[in-house]
């Protein structure tokens, strides 16, 4: 029996398709302070408990606040970097990978940055998804399960197994995805947080060769 194929597409962004420890390694390395052991996961984990306070802050400043709080970055060190997560370099296997998954279904980034980000993200990626949903579009954040629910509404796809969702991560997104009843895609990226998934892949190649783009 041929394997059913998404009616969309859906992607974490930074971790899944941009190589994020290694953009933010590089990005605070040039300000003096390279990342030490931990320091990567200590700063997910800041950047997750800022996400979840009452008051919205961009994905930009969550990113400053965090490599303060974490790395003792001073003030405009800080904003720097995160004004530029946009340009950190996508994973080699990336481009080319969308490109054919594009032919398949539509690809819409559904990620916790910022309009600004995406506007970075998609120049380097030298083409546009079909959409890029943001926190700052939603004013709230990953996993919180009304994020998927304004992708749903926004894009008038209903939550359901024909609807992927793909990411390097469980505990942002691929264990709420789950139980909103989406198809999900595990990507093991060098950097992940693992969890269970229906799908697990190497890499976005692997993704494009395994819905048979």
């Amino acid at each position: 029996m041929p394997r059913p194929r998404p009616q969309l597409l859906t992607f974490d962004v930074f971790g899944t398709v941009v190589d994020w420890r290694r953009g933010l390694s590089e990005a605070v390395a040039a300000h003096g302070r390279p990342l030490r052991d931990g320091d990567f996961d200590a700063i997910m984990d800041r950047q997750g408990a800022l996400e979840q306070e009452p008051l919205f802050r961009t994905y930009a400043e969550i990113t400053a606040l965090s490599l303060m709080d974490v790395l003792g970055l001073g003030v405009a060190a800080a904003v720097h970097v995160g004004e530029g997560v946009g340009r950190w370099p996508a994973y080699p296997d990336a481009p080319a990978a969308l490109r054919r998954l594009m032919a398949v279904a539509p690809c819409v980034a559904t990620t916790n940055s910022d309009r600004a980000h995406g506007e970075d993200v998609q120049r380097g990626l030298g083409f546009r998804l079909g959409a890029w949903i943001c926190a700052q579009d939603v004013r709230r954040y990953k996993p919180d399960p009304e994020f998927w629910r304004h992708v749903s509404e926004r894009l008038r796809v209903e939550l359901g197994p024909a609807w992927w969702h793909v990411s390097a991560y469980a505990d942002y997104d691929l264990e709420v995805a789950a139980r909103l009843g989406l198809t999900t895609v595990y990507v093991a990226r060098p950097h992940a947080r693992p969890g269970p998934a229906t799908h697990s892949v190497r890499d976005l190649a692997e993704l494009a060769a395994l819905v048979g783009a």
